[in-house]
């Protein structure tokens, strides 16, 4: 169970935090916002990975996911979004909105850094 944000921080450091190509990966969470499957769904290079928004929705469906999650990592060691990112979740929240699920959150992994865009403001 993830059951605050540090958690969740810690749970992410471990499975993308030493990785060293791009993961794109969302936990799915219910209505009440439990995780119902952490879902690894791309797979990239050492600097960039393919996202797909029809890929995104259907798995979403498909686990009756409600809210996500996302995340992603940097193997560079930089976690800092780049404008590539922002653009991505704004397309990934409006495609998920569109089948009411909600994305509560894009978190991106570089080593031990993190960075919450919802505690940026950029959701």
């Amino acid at each position: 169970m993830l059951s605050s944000p540090q958690v969740v921080r810690d749970f992410l450091q471990v499975k993308l935090g030493a990785l060293q190509h791009e993961v794109f990966a969302v936990l799915m969470l219910d209505a009440q916002n439990r995780v119902i499957e952490y879902v690894e769904l791309f797979r990239g290079s050492v600097s960039q990975t393919s996202v797909y928004p029809r890929e995104v929705v259907k798995e979403s469906l498909a686990r009756n996911a409600a809210a996500l999650i996302l995340v992603h990592n940097h193997p560079s060691g930089v976690a800092e979004p780049s404008r590539a990112d922002e653009l991505l979740t704004q397309t990934l929240k409006t495609a998920l909105s569109l089948v009411d699920v909600r994305v509560l959150d894009h978190m991106v992994v570089a080593g031990t850094d993190q960075v919450s865009f919802a505690e940026r403001g950029l959701l």
